[in-house]
């Protein structure tokens, strides 16, 4: 089945691609929203003014959504064409950051040991290997899953239209030994979630929510495609939701891990997730702009630490700034390989004026 609908979905994996509106043609998990929504303050809203080249650069990247926080309150907010504040859109690859938020809680509570577990405690499939938790969060597994979604018969496409990414997933084996090299796939955090539901005994959905969603006190139940009735999330993308929401991932993140005084995940965790996994890729190259599932960057010498998807889907996080900023939308520098895209640069620049307004 998922490979018949691979095929008949060629034209728009290898054209246009998934969208940001897909969740209708897939069956979804609840993720529950908070019932107690203070927990951070997002209702002071100070928007300046777009420039006309600023519109412009929303425009050319068919921008969806804009939300900036400024010390934990909305600085500025915009939605373009039908979306708004209550639309639920894709977040793709950003989904991985939020598998790798639950691992951290998943160590905080003992349920896993440490990412240097071997992950043939919780799927027997790898007995005998060396792959430990840390590599499928630092993409060094050495697995050859495939990450092209322009290959209707490649891993992506069956993961993404499939009915059981357990089984397709866990069809493939190392190429190279672990943490020799890094090489982004979604492969490793689909055995992450794996992992988690072993470990948990809960559906990423259901511990995402209880760990992380309701505690930043997110106000709209979201979405997490799942491969079929009752089946798993796709945890390396299609968790749907709307900009302010994301943001409070993001304002968790700029607070080290932490909502008001309660530490969601370990200070520690916290650290080496936003530190680079300092291994080469497959050309050689050092990878100094990765952690664990989080991206990392250097604008005009500031650091920051962001989730991001295909279609220029961002959850950024500026300590030096004190700020966040999430961008969603239909289109992205389409460089491939880019340590940071070019269209996130421009969003940088747009948002360093604004702060300067503050």
């Amino acid at each position: 089945m998922h490979l018949l609908k691979a095929v008949k979905s060629t034209y728009l994996v290898g054209k246009t691609g998934p969208t940001i509106d897909d969740y209708p043609k897939f069956v979804n998990r609840t993720v529950k929203a908070s019932s107690n929504i203070a927990l951070l303050n997002l209702s002071e809203t100070n928007s300046p003014n777009l420039t006309l080249a600023e519109e412009k650069v929303f425009a050319k990247w068919e921008t969806s959504a804009f939300v900036v926080l400024k010390g934990g309150k909305v600085l500025f907010e915009k939605y373009w064409d039908e979306y708004s504040d209550e639309s639920l859109t894709n977040s793709f690859s950003m989904a991985k950051s939020f598998t790798s938020l639950c691992v951290g809680a998943a160590i905080r509570e003992g349920k896993i040991k440490s990412t240097n577990q071997l992950i043939s405690d919780f799927l027997p499939e790898y007995e005998g290997s060396d792959i430990r938790i840390k590599h499928l969060l630092q993409m060094s597994s050495g697995m050859d899953f495939g990450e092209s979604y322009g290959d209707p018969f490649g891993f992506m496409a069956k993961a993404y239209y499939g009915t059981n990414v357990y089984d397709l997933t866990l069809s493939k084996k190392s190429s190279k030994p672990a943490g020799i090299e890094w090489k982004y796939q979604g492969g490793n955090t689909l055995l992450l979630s794996f992992i988690l539901q072993k470990a948990t005994g809960k559906t990423l959905s259901d511990y995402f929510a209880e760990k992380f969603w309701q505690p930043v006190g997110a106000t709209k139940d979201a979405l997490w495609t799942i491969d079929k009735e009752g089946g798993r999330e796709r945890s390396y993308c299609c968790f749907y939701s709307n900009a302010k929401d994301y943001a409070r991932i993001g304002q968790l993140m700029l607070d080290s891990g932490r909502v008001g005084n309660k530490q969601l995940i370990d200070l520690d965790y916290f650290v080496s997730s936003v530190s680079p996994v300092a291994l080469p890729d497959e050309f050689g190259k050092d990878v100094n702009h990765y952690g664990y599932q989080w991206w990392l960057g250097n604008y005009k010498g500031v650091s920051f630490h962001y989730a991001r998807g295909i279609l220029g889907q961002y959850i950024v996080s500026v300590p030096q700034w004190s700020l966040v900023f999430v961008r969603l939308g239909k289109q992205r520098d389409p460089t491939r390989n880019a340590i940071i895209p070019s269209d996130l640069l421009e969003y940088f620049e747009i948002v360093e004026r604004m702060k300067e307004l503050s």
